[in-house]
């Protein structure tokens, strides 16, 4: 059994267990990282498949996330924009394939000013709930009673405006049916960005990249603090007082700690067995949490063959199983990759199909779009976060209806010598790395103004 002694012992070694620790180093306290994979990173993953190097998770970086920024210029990451010349796709109800330039799909001239109106009216609204206590509004439990699908039709008579507003929160961003999860819920969705105008703005929202990958953030931050980081071992159990912690994992690994930071998603926390129990209103509010579903699709070809036919790669097909593609080549590569996405009901249809089925499927979606050529890709992926058992969804966690108002509050709130970083209860950068890292030096905040730096 290796028994260590920390003044903190941080449980997850993604972007927000490791910018916390390596605050709380900074400020002179030991800590200790335990994390349950054979790997750093989390929710982010740059791999090698079949000869392509692919971002499994999380990779975009938008003009408004400084806490990210920012720890990339510490870091020493470059980054490079997405490819974006050229026209777009819309496919519309019909199934009929559209070129476009511009912000707004071509759905017809009535459609799309109601699209705009509707993004007004959410802009005001996102203004004045706020992303930091979206719970704290005078109008919480009024917008936390009705569902985004429901409420975008107390607005707006235009069934294709409401279908199209909604994917950019449900489809896009939630990953959910738009019917489970309320109007407070997809106003915070989009407030954590700046402004539904900014959610809705593909460029904006979907920027830039790391050259290397994003989860060089994480193998970076982990490098500095060496063998402080300790990989297989998923904390089973978790003792905590008021005064400090005893986290057993799995290896025989003991760390005694005067505090604790829990770093991985919410959907998780019932995976440890805290003793004593955590309170009732927090157990509550863990089952109101989950995780949504999204297939992330990577189609790996000779060369980016779309730009030649003048195309950006860049696809909006809300009433597909595809639904969003974007070109997603790599920094100076010369083959061509196109990044895809299923959510939620139809990545329930599309695993039921089996996988040639499936795969046959896709590509034939992706051949819809840019002609035969997509057909025949030189790698072909599909991440699978569902499967994978120290996440089990993405892109992260949202309360049902109801839950947002109600429980909101404890997210963020230490409970003795606990705290708690993760991106799923951020507010700037919620669901994001940029979120997860904000979170994370917050935490190590909370702590160091405790213990003293």
């Amino acid at each position: 059994m290796a028994e260590i002694t920390s003044d903190v012992v941080v449980i997850g070694a993604g972007a927000a267990g490791l910018s916390a620790a390596t605050r709380l180093k900074k400020a002179g306290h030991s800590v200790t990282v335990l994390e349950a994979r054979d790997r750093v990173g989390g929710r982010t993953w740059t791999r090698d498949i079949d000869g392509a190097t692919l971002e499994i998770g999380g990779q975009w970086v938008s003009p408004d996330q400084s806490a990210l920024i920012e720890t990339l210029e510490q870091l020493g990451l470059d980054t490079f924009e997405r490819y974006r010349d050229g026209d777009s796709i819309y496919v519309d109800h019909a199934g009929e394939r559209h070129s476009y330039s511009g912000d707004i799909f071509p759905a017809g001239a009535s459609t799309e000013a109601e699209i705009e109106r509707l993004i007004g009216v959410l802009d005001e609204l996102v203004a004045d709930v706020g992303a930091h206590e979206p719970w704290a509004h005078a109008k919480a439990a009024e917008y936390d009673a009705i569902s985004w699908h429901h409420w975008l039709r107390t607005q707006s008579d235009d069934e294709r405006a409401c279908e199209i507003v909604s994917i950019f929160v449900a489809e896009a961003m939630l990953t959910k049916p738009a019917y489970s999860f309320s109007l407070l819920q997809a106003l915070l969705m989009a407030a954590s960005a700046g402004s539904f105008s900014n959610l809705v703005d593909e460029g904006f929202i979907l920027d830039r990249r790391v050259v290397g990958g994003m989860q060089e953030v994480s193998k970076r931050l982990a490098a500095s603090l060496g063998g402080d980081v300790v990989l297989n071992a998923p904390v089973r159990r978790l003792e905590h007082t008021a005064d400090g912690v005893v986290a057993v994992a799995d290896g025989g690994v003991v760390v005694r700690a005067r505090r604790a930071i829990v770093a991985v998603p919410p959907n998780l926390y019932d995976r440890i067995d805290f003793q004593p129990s955590l309170p009732r209103l927090r157990q509550q509010m863990h089952q109101h949490l989950s995780l949504g579903l999204v297939i992330k699709v990577h189609a790996v070809y000779a060369t980016p063959f779309w730009r030649d036919a003048g195309l950006s790669g860049t696809v909006f097909a809300p009433y597909n199983a595809v639904h969003e593609v974007y070109d997603n080549t790599n920094h100076e590569d010369a083959r061509g990759t196109l990044v895809a996405f299923i959510s939620d009901l139809e990545a329930d249809a599309s695993f039921g199909r089996g996988p040639e089925a499936q795969r046959a499927a896709i590509l034939e979606q992706l051949a819809s779009y840019f002609g035969p050529q997509a057909l025949e890709p030189e790698v072909f992926y599909l991440s699978d976060w569902g499967e994978e058992e120290w996440t089990r969804g993405a892109y992260a966690a949202s309360f049902d209806i109801g839950g947002l108002s109600r429980y909101g509050a404890l997210q963020r709130a230490p409970h003795g010598a606990l705290h708690w970083a993760c991106s799923d209860i951020a507010a700037e950068g919620y669901q994001h790395v940029d979120g997860a890292i904000r979170r994370g030096w917050a935490a190590a905040d909370e702590i160091i103004g405790t213990l003293g730096a």
